[in-house]
């Protein structure tokens, strides 16, 4: 089978291309017809909101194609629209919409249950934006797709217009559900840090860990859509290296997937709006919700420490034990360390900088303490766990630790 492709030059253009993969996803994406707005069991935003619902994205779309009037046919082909947007979906709308903002509304309840109502109006916004926005799909957008290389510097095409609404549209509602759902679960992201603010990118595009968050969403998506959705995840992956220019072209390439089989355009839009939006929810819950957790781990930790510097020590040769730090191991101890300087004003420089820790120094350490030292066994535990089971060389750290403890 043969379809359209949006695929990057090396002089950094934007050019369609023609693209055979094996097996008939057009039968597929044909079966879409009728599809679109069914089989949604998690979607359950009341009917009786459809036109409020419709006029605030029609609302958002209106500013959003004034925003795209501003691009250059330059900011669309290098990917720098994204840089323009990040400015203006992020900059104002993180400074209103914080945790305090979230207690006015919700307060009392649970964060899941919130997250979760977030994520299905998002979805739905999504898949009301894909039906207004692929009416105006036809032949002819992607005809100026294909010459789009040769138009006048100055001007964006009517036809590349309207797919930049739906694409900005999209990231900058994904971007935004990503933001609350850390606010929400507690976790700090300093936008202004580009670590953060990459992680924040990372995790609002299903860049990392896309595969797993997938495949648990699938499961919910109408049969036909499936391999759609797969397709639309398939590709480059990004790395933070790449620069934002690179995020913008990225984007820009798996949404051309939406009008490259005519007359199907409408209900494969709000299909893959709708589940690509769900799924992006769905992974921003699973990694900040994991991260509060790791968070609340920590901060209890320290709260009961009696022993805030010893503690660390202990953590750290608890983590290396095994010679491999998970991830989860690595978010623990960053938040530990930033816990024990805030509530105890303790700050190890020794420890950050130790390349390979001396086991017989943190026994040394140890036994320099007197009374009862619960607290560094309960820790050790806790740490050894974060990650999921405890593994044999945790074990027998904390198993002489544990011996330490009761002889002190």
């Amino acid at each position: 089978m043969t379809r359209e492709g949006l695929v990057s030059t090396e002089s950094g253009t934007v050019q369609l291309i023609a693209v055979t993969k094996p097996g008939n996803l057009a039968t597929h994406w044909t079966a879409l017809e009728g599809l679109a707005m069914t089989e949604a069991p998690i979607d359950a935003v009341d009917a009786e909101n459809d036109d409020a619902d419709r006029q605030a994205v029609e609302h958002e779309r209106a500013k959003l194609r004034n925003f795209v009037k501003g691009l250059s046919p330059d900011d669309i082909k290098s990917g720098g629209w994204f840089t323009k947007l990040l400015a203006q979906a992020l900059s104002s709308y993180t400074a209103k919409v914080d945790w305090q903002y979230f207690q006015q509304r919700y307060e009392g309840v649970p964060a899941d249950a919130i997250v979760d109502q977030r994520i299905k109006v998002a979805a739905r916004y999504a898949a009301l934006e894909g039906g207004l926005s692929a009416g105006a799909y036809t032949a002819t957008v992607v005809a100026t797709l294909g010459t789009f290389g040769g138009a006048s510097p100055a001007t964006v095409p009517a036809a590349i217009a309207t797919l930049m609404v739906d694409v900005t549209f999209i990231s900058q509602l994904q971007l935004r559900l990503a933001h609350d759902v850390a606010v929400l679960y507690r976790v700090p992201l300093d936008l202004s840090d580009p670590e953060d603010m990459w992680k924040l990118i990372r995790v609002a595009f299903t860049i990392k860990g896309g595969e797993v968050a997938r495949e648990g969403v699938l499961k919910f998506a109408p049969v036909m859509a499936r391999p759609v959705i797969k397709r639309f995840y398939s590709g480059a992956v990004l790395s933070a290296a790449k620069g934002l220019p690179f995020v913008g072209k990225f984007l820009l390439q798996r949404n051309v997937i939406k009008i490259g089989i005519p007359m199907v355009g409408v209900p494969l839009a709000v299909v893959l709006n709708r589940y690509t939006t769900l799924l992006a929810g769905r992974h921003a819950q699973a990694v900040f919700r994991n991260e509060a957790r790791v968070i609340e781990v920590a901060d209890g930790l320290s709260k009961r420490s009696q022993h805030p510097q010893l503690m660390l020590w202990v953590a750290w040769l608890v983590i290396t034990a095994d010679r491999k730090i998970a991830d989860d191991e690595t978010l623990l101890f960053r938040h530990l360390v930033r816990l024990v300087r805030d509530q105890h004003q303790v700050v190890d420089e020794q420890l950050a900088h130790v390349i390979d820790i001396d086991r017989d120094e943190v026994w040394q350490r140890l036994d320099a303490e007197p009374g009862d030292l619960s607290d560094i066994l309960d820790t050790a535990n806790r740490v050894a766990a974060v990650d999921g089971a405890i593994n044999a060389l945790e074990q027998a750290v904390i198993s002489e630790l544990q011996d330490r403890c009761l002889r002190a």
